[in-house]
């Protein structure tokens, strides 16, 4: 018999995959997608080049949030123990 904790394990690390390639997308987007130009014509927010603040700043608290709210709503606590209340045989 599968233990069921797996099916839940298997699931919450496809979610970090997932949120792990939000993460890579975002920041190449960003960092070659505006970094990629002759840097005498970049833009500046806060004194950082825009391509920057969008990809480093910006998308470090975009997967703060992510990944605090796949915590808060997508995993499960689990317990340690076996099914059969911790029996050792």
């Amino acid at each position: 018999m599968k233990d069921k904790r797996f099916k839940i394990a298997n699931r919450e690390a496809i979610i970090g995959i997932i949120l792990v390639l939000i993460n890579f997308i975002w920041w190449y987007a960003f960092a070659y997608g505006m970094g990629s130009g002759d840097p005498k014509s970049y833009t500046y927010i806060l004194g950082m080049p825009a391509w920057f603040f969008y990809s480093c700043v910006i998308g470090f608290v975009l997967m703060v949030l992510l990944v605090t709210l796949a915590v808060k709503f997508l995993f499960k606590e689990v317990p340690f123990e076996d099914e059969e209340g911790g029996k050792e045989e």
